[in-house]
């Protein structure tokens, strides 16, 4: 039989996150591109990033026939974020830059993700944007693919930080350290740090 789960964080009643969850405003729109493979892992933090901001939107899907009304969403400019040899490091927006960014950001393993850029040609057209100095990924239970590698929410909270500054967005990061924290308490201290080393404060 399964555990009752909470509609909203879709986590088990007993460990529900919507405590957690803030709900934060934020001058850019965010529109996140979930891949239909992500929507049962265990984080999904992608999902916990379109809960705690007002300003943002979940899709799941390989194709989004409605993706041109997404991206002509009046008073935004769209961009993606993801990387590319054309990619511009995000800034913060000037006092005179009047549209802020419809921030485009695809959810999913990389291949999974290149996949949906395959699937919707439009992502492809649109201009990229990537992170500039990008913080150590909190996610402490995997060893990341390569070097800057973060979980999507941890790219949206430094995307956003950098866009938005002085703002700070750092509160959405609460439920994802009470997920990886829950997820060692599970498996044991002396098993994680076997495996990950020294547990390390974030």
């Amino acid at each position: 039989m399964s555990r009752p789960r909470c509609e909203r964080c879709q986590r088990p009643q007993d460990h529900c996150l919507c405590p957690l969850i803030p709900t934060l405003c934020s001058r850019t729109r965010v529109l996140l591109l979930q891949h239909p493979s992500e929507t049962g892992h265990a984080l999904n933090t992608a999902r916990l990033a379109a809960l705690g901001l007002v300003n943002a939107e979940l899709r799941i899907g390989e194709v989004f026939d409605d993706l041109p009304a997404l991206l002509a969403t009046p008073g935004y400019r769209a961009a993606l974020l993801f990387p590319g040899e054309e990619a511009r490091a995000l800034e913060a927006y000037s006092p005179t830059q009047s549209l802020p960014l419809l921030l485009i950001v695809p959810d999913g393993t990389w291949r999974k993700t290149r996949k949906l850029l395959y699937l919707n040609p439009l992502l492809g057209q649109l201009p990229r944007v990537t992170l500039g100095q990008v913080a150590p990924s909190r996610y402490r239970l995997r060893k990341a693919p390569d070097e800057g590698a973060l979980s999507t929410l941890e790219a949206v909270v430094q995307a956003l930080n950098a866009l938005e500054a002085p703002a700070a967005f750092d509160a959405l990061l609460k439920p994802f350290d009470a997920l990886i924290e829950g997820q060692i308490q599970a498996m044991g201290r002396e098993t994680f740090e076997r495996n990950h080393g020294p547990i390390v404060r974030a």
